[in-house]
């Protein structure tokens, strides 16, 4: 049957015939006839969609209660059904969309345009804890995957009449609701606009998750440093609004977009605002100090064993080249087996069920640590560096930024074992020019270190006391940025 525009040229059959077409026959699609008066009403669901308690006692009772009053005119009786979320039309391709979003289409065979009544039974798990951030201090709770209900989560946090949505479609094939949350006044505007027209020029069949809408509007895609922050927890999100900073909510996906971001956002937690200033201080010193270490501890033992062993104190030295004295392998080659292994055993434990996975990364580790050095396989110094290196790629709050910071360590090791301490501050320095080129939503990644914003950088690096927060001269947010950047390092 060819696709019709309008419906009302139809009759009753030909309708239940368009409908089965368009929808291959599917045996969930429901037809349901009230006799009323001369004409007949005909109701058409998917049955797996609708909430039958609601399709039952707010359109069918008060339609069975009023027949005595009832025409054909479909403008009128859309005023007797008890629900507020109805649609006039007569357009067949708008009332298959609809029906498969849980709507019911109600169509006389004497009138000239049907309902659409929204009667939408929503599959949805409640609150829950949240699983991949893990909290000491403040709010436990998590986002969940109905778009709704975590609109109304951050409504209910953030009691303010300058909170702003937009609403945005996305995909070709299976439409996809997204939304952005700003605060007016605090958001910068260009910042607004900018993740806006990336998001509606995206041609797209489908977007399945929050994690791939980030990659397709990122500034930069070939990139391994994330350039939007993704977070599960409503607080975090409240906190990152009130600095400026734009979420972008998609449907069906429990994750939320925060941007634009800085390579400093990614370590920085909810949990340092709830702690004392000092201790939040340094916990956040911390975590760029083992960032660091995590980049550069395999690559430094690689580059001193082989090139600069002259560095190595005379006391150190002796039991050094004892525990390497039974290894085979050349210092990057060893290093970059234990690199693996450490690698495929975080896979194994991430990939396995819980109890299960944290069995295996326990067990795992110490058996094959010390069979390895047992059968000379490594040397025990070794594996003391690849574990340190390894527990600092883990203390970044961000799962990204930590794969991130493992996957950069692989090449900085390369130009370690090749060229010593030459070849790793070469891989560094490319690094910083990378890191100095990249941008989230236009804005600078390392704002505010680059440029220097001096205001700014006090609440970054550490964490300032609660007192200058309210005294804090910046009003528009953190990520108010005036200045014409350019991406040229040497401008």
């Amino acid at each position: 049957m060819d696709s019709y525009a309008s419906l009302s040229r139809l009759g009753k059959e030909e309708i239940k015939d368009y409908f089965k077409e368009k929808l291959h026959h599917s045996p969930d699609l429901y037809f349901y006839e009230l006799p009323v008066k001369e004409s007949t009403l005909l109701f058409i669901y998917m049955k797996n969609l609708v909430d039958d308690s609601t399709l039952s006692q707010f359109i069918l009772s008060p339609i069975i209660g009023n027949l005595a009053c009832f025409n054909s005119e479909m403008s009128e009786l859309r005023y007797k059904l008890l629900v507020t979320d109805t649609i006039l039309t007569e357009d067949g391709e708008v009332a298959i969309k609809n029906i498969l979003d849980g709507y019911v289409y109600i169509f006389s065979n004497h009138g000239e345009t049907g309902i659409l009544a929204n009667v939408a039974k929503k599959v949805e798990r409640g609150l829950e804890k949240a699983e991949t951030e893990s909290l000491v201090f403040g709010p436990k709770i998590s986002f969940t995957e109905s778009l709704s209900t975590n609109i109304s989560i951050v409504r209910q946090n953030i009691l303010l009449d300058d909170l702003c949505t937009r609403k945005l479609t996305v995909g070709k094939r299976n439409e996809t609701e997204i939304r952005l949350v700003y605060i007016k006044g605090i958001a910068d505007d260009e910042s607004v606009a900018y993740i806006e027209d990336k998001i509606t020029k995206l041609e797209v069949k489908e977007i399945l998750d929050t994690s791939v809408l980030a990659q397709l509007i990122e500034d930069n895609s070939y990139s391994v440093f994330p350039q939007y922050l993704q977070t599960e927890l409503p607080d975090r999100v409240t906190y990152s609004l009130e600095r400026g900073m734009i979420a972008v909510f998609v449907d069906r996906s429990p994750m939320v977009l925060l941007g634009p971001a800085t390579l400093f956002n990614f370590f920085e937690s909810t949990e340092d605002v709830y702690m004392r200033w000092n201790m939040g201080s340094f916990i956040r010193s911390l975590r760029y100090l083992t960032m660091f270490l995590s980049i550069l501890l395999t690559p430094a033992y690689v580059a001193i064993i082989t090139y600069h062993y002259e560095m190595i104190p005379s006391t150190l030295i002796v039991s050094l080249g004892e525990s390497r004295s039974k290894v085979p392998f050349s210092p990057i080659l060893e290093a970059f087996l234990l690199e693996i292994m450490i690698e495929l055993l975080r896979e194994a434990g991430a990939r396995l069920p819980t109890k299960v996975g944290q069995t295996m990364g326990i067990v795992g580790g110490i058996v094959l640590g010390q069979a390895a050095v047992e059968a000379g396989f490594t040397s025990n110094i070794l594996i003391i560096v690849v574990a340190l290196s390894a527990l600092g790629s883990f203390t970044a709050p961000s799962y990204l930024m930590g794969t991130a910071i493992r996957i950069t360590r692989f090449p900085i090791l390369i130009l370690g074992g090749l060229w010593g301490g030459v070849g790793i501050a070469i891989g560094l320095c490319f690094i910083l020019i990378h890191l100095l080129r990249l941008s989230s939503a236009g804005k600078p990644y390392l704002r505010p270190v680059y440029p220097l914003d001096l205001k700014r950088v006090k609440n970054t690096v550490l964490r300032i006391p609660v007192e200058m927060m309210k005294t804090n001269p910046d009003k528009r947010g953190f990520f108010s940025f005036n200045g014409k950047y350019s991406k040229d390092i040497d401008e």
